[in-house]
């Protein structure tokens, strides 16, 4: 019951968050596809916004019932409702993609043939004293962590002959261990190895994102400041608290390899729970923050013949971000809640692969 009632809220709340960004992201920006000012309320765009929610909302009303349905009937296992909420959730993000590339593609088509910003000034703004009100949380609380890896593994080490012959690898949705390898001087340290890699890249992350531009609208200049420095300051926290969270997963799995009866199956399966609710309530809390303090919604733009300057091409599908031009290795996502890469900084490419490529690694050789 703990785990229907665990893939029930998850579903449900990742479902309500999906369904809703079309209203939490800027109103310049409609699936993917900038809009001027002028344009932000023409009959399409609001339909269009508001199908893609509705539609989203009612199959996601129906797959929960099937759902509850399903369980109420059936009586399954925790494992088997957790495998079966995790995939009507990716199914749920399926659809819910097809949509985005329906209207994104209707949207682009439809700036194209009443040429949207035609007749419109386009203008870049910058303002470089608006940095010194950045308040983003400075690297040293990201690297405060690795302290903790440090620990635990020369604590591993002293505990390395009551370590068991077997080291679990990989845990199942009911946070029992799942497949083990043979005990050696490097397997059994290979948990903390693949957080301390986690740890360092979210250090990067955030470093490199607070290095990264401001953009700042020309219509909605102060609004954009708002929205952009609360972006900045809530990501930060989100990333935090995601480092944390990680953390304390990664050590309770480690110290449960050394001490197999710390704790109980029920006890493992509550921590795997909490640390998935925690993270979606962070979620979710980081979108209708910035929903809130985001820019001012409504007519209270600049109409003095100017906009945004248009980037759509450098925007591969509205999704990913190509820019030669732009130093930015972290820019705001168009379409969803927090931040995506420039891919044409080699940087960005290392920052995301490269711990990718070294978990791997480190898997394969435990």
């Amino acid at each position: 019951m703990d785990g229907y009632i665990f893939s029930l809220v998850m579903f449900a709340s990742i479902g309500l968050l999906q369904a809703f960004v079309p209203y939490w992201i800027k109103e310049t920006i409609v699936f993917g596809v900038t809009v001027p000012d002028q344009q932000v309320y023409h009959p399409i765009v609001k339909a269009s916004k508001k199908i893609y929610t509705s539609t989203l909302l009612g199959i996601l009303i129906i797959i929960v019932a099937g759902y509850v349905l399903w369980e109420l009937n059936s009586r399954v296992n925790d494992e088997l409702a957790i495998i079966v909420g995790i995939t009507l959730q990716f199914i749920l993000i399926g659809i819910s993609m097809v949509m985005y590339f329906i209207f994104h593609n209707k949207i682009t088509k439809l700036k194209k043939a009443e040429e949207w910003g035609a007749d419109l000034k386009q203008v870049k703004v910058t303002d470089w004293s608006v940095r010194a009100r950045d308040e983003m949380l400075p690297i040293f609380y990201f690297l405060l962590p690795i302290f903790v890896v440090g620990g635990l593994i020369m604590y591993t080490y002293m505990q390395y002959p009551l370590l068991p012959e077997k080291i679990a690898t990989h845990w199942g949705p009911n946070g029992q261990p799942d497949a083990f390898t043979d005990k050696n001087r490097f397997s059994v340290i290979a948990l903390p190895l693949i957080l301390l890699v986690m740890q360092i890249m979210f250090a990067g992350i955030i470093e490199l994102t607070r290095r990264s531009g401001i953009k700042i609208s020309a219509t909605r200049t102060q609004q954009s400041i708002r929205q952009q420095l609360a972006m900045r300051k809530y990501s930060s926290w989100l990333m935090f608290l995601m480092t944390m969270l990680i953390t304390i997963l990664f050590s309770f799995l480690q110290l449960t390899t050394i001490h197999s009866d710390l704790v109980s199956e029920s006890v493992m399966l509550i921590m795997f729970i909490s640390f998935i609710f925690i993270t979606i309530i962070g979620v979710i809390a980081f979108a209708v923050k910035l929903s809130s303090l985001g820019e001012a919604k409504g007519t209270n733009y600049s109409s003095s013949g100017i906009t945004d300057v248009d980037e759509d091409q450098y925007w591969i599908g509205g999704l990913v971000y190509f820019n030669r031009n732009d130093p930015s290795v972290f820019v705001e996502k168009r379409f969803g809640v927090g931040w995506t890469v420039n891919l044409a900084r080699p940087t960005a490419i290392a920052c995301i692969f490269g711990p990718i490529v070294l978990i791997i690694l480190i898997s394969i050789f435990s």
